[in-house]
């Protein structure tokens, strides 16, 4: 069926090949081209995973700044809720210690939490 004036056609597109630098030419003997093949097979493994190392440690960092910061506000909170609103709870022969103890004890929560939730499997697993 034909739609218009349009007659039926069946398009294909060509594949354009890579551009060549001229300077970077193919090596002419057997030697120069299997040093070639080494070099480009290097450059193939490690560009790759580099690339996706920087993003993971990025991200790792990323994450450990906001659970820092967000624990050091919460410890914080914590400590400053239990000095103003227990009056004179915490008074007496070691006792103003106590808010802090438990700011801390706070904080290594989060901190065990967090540090029971690393990923150890490797950067690159391999699907099989």
């Amino acid at each position: 069926m034909r739609w218009g004036n349009r007659p039926d056609a069946c398009y294909t597109y060509a594949v354009p090949e890579k551009s060549r630098d001229p300077k970077n030419s193919a090596p002419k003997g057997q030697l120069a081209q299997s040093v070639q093949l080494v070099k480009d097979y290097a450059n193939q493994e490690l560009t790759g995973p580099l690339k996706g190392a920087g993003r993971w440690i990025g991200a790792g960092l990323a994450g450990a700044l906001a659970i820092g910061i967000g624990t050091a506000f919460l410890a914080l909170g914590v400590l400053r809720l239990l000095q103003t609103e227990t009056g004179d709870t915490f008074h007496g022969r070691g006792m103003h210690l106590l808010p802090y103890l438990a700011s801390f004890l706070i904080a290594v929560v989060v901190g065990l939490l967090a540090f029971k939730r690393i990923n150890k499997d490797p950067l690159n697993k391999e699907k099989r």
